[in-house]
């Protein structure tokens, strides 16, 4: 681990080689749905499986961690849903299965996120852990940190962080809005041999287009707002085949990557974060904000490169 305090460090277990991890492929499929961040929202499930369901043809559904979070008491409901349906670690997966000491939450936060938010966050995963089942946690144990789908004879990395790393930030709105961010996902992309990173983990969503017709998605939350006064979560679509009603879109070669809404009981979704995580909390002083009315970030920040927003 590096000297960061917990909540802050990367455990070396989290680290893998970009050039190795994604030869091997997993699924194909002609359309894959990943859904990161669910954060234990049983409404956004709901709401996602409905969508999931209506797609023809061959398919998959993989949740690309942190799955877990706020579901103090639909943790069972959760796991056994997901269960259903392929699955990769989050953090919050990994540190509920087998902690690390001075992991903490597991985040890797970096240096711009305060240590109010880091701290929370440690209590948080302190929290689950003792309200999970033991026999649910252990079976997180068992999943991969990673997957490989061939959609269309392309090849997708489905990764919770980024390309070399669980709790990587590489694929954050942060760092890809710079030149050497850019620079290094590039250079990721030439690693692995991948059209498309698919990932999750720090939260906001970005849909990034790199030379060569290759895109980064980060779909930030599936079971939270994304973007200021909005109420819906997103999921990751990439398919062959281009959906009716994507939020906005791009293309990678033959396939199409694009974001869906999923417009879930936000007036449910709240009642029942409340009742867990109630007004002076942890998660409520950390998230509730964001629940209620989004967080500062618009659709326009989030699509990059040749990416557009849906009509």
């Amino acid at each position: 681990m590096t000297a960061a305090g917990p909540g802050r460090c990367c455990p070396i277990s989290y680290r893998y080689d970009a050039s190795v991890v994604f030869t091997k492929v997993d699924i194909r499929v002609e359309t894959l749905w990943v859904a990161g961040g669910l954060y234990g929202n049983p409404f956004a499930l709901e709401r996602l499986l409905e969508l999931y369901e209506r797609e023809p043809g061959s398919k998959a559904l993989v949740f690309n961690g942190d799955f877990h979070w706020f579901d103090l008491e639909d943790f069972t409901a959760i796991d056994d849903a997901v269960r259903r349906h392929l699955a990769i670690l989050g953090n919050i997966e990994s540190e509920l299965a087998a902690p690390l000491d001075g992991a903490g939450c597991g985040c890797a936060y970096p240096e711009w996120v305060d240590d109010g938010t880091v701290e929370r966050s440690n209590r948080i995963i302190e929290r689950l852990r003792r309200a999970a089942p033991r026999a649910g946690r252990e079976r997180l144990a068992g999943l991969p940190m990673h997957l490989v789908a061939e959609v269309g004879g392309e090849r997708v990395a489905i990764v919770h962080g980024d390309a070399d790393s669980l709790a990587g930030w590489g694929f954050s709105q942060e760092v890809l809005a710079t030149p050497g961010g850019r620079a290094t996902a590039t250079s990721a992309f030439d690693r692995s041999k991948v059209r498309v990173f698919a990932s999750s983990h720090t939260c906001l969503p970005v849909l990034q287009g790199l030379p060569g017709d290759r895109v980064i998605v980060n779909n930030g939350a599936a079971g939270m707002p994304n973007f200021r006064g909005t109420q819906f979560g997103l999921a990751t679509r990439i398919s062959v085949f281009p959906s009716k009603e994507p939020l906005y879109a791009q293309r990678a070669g033959p396939l199409w990557v694009e974001a869906i809404a999923l417009d879930y009981d936000a007036a449910a979704w709240q009642r029942r974060f409340l009742a867990q995580w109630p007004a002076g909390s942890d998660a409520h002083l950390s998230y509730y904000q964001r629940i209620a009315s989004g967080p500062r970030y618009s659709v326009g920040q989030a699509v990059r490169g040749r990416a557009a927003a849906a009509a």
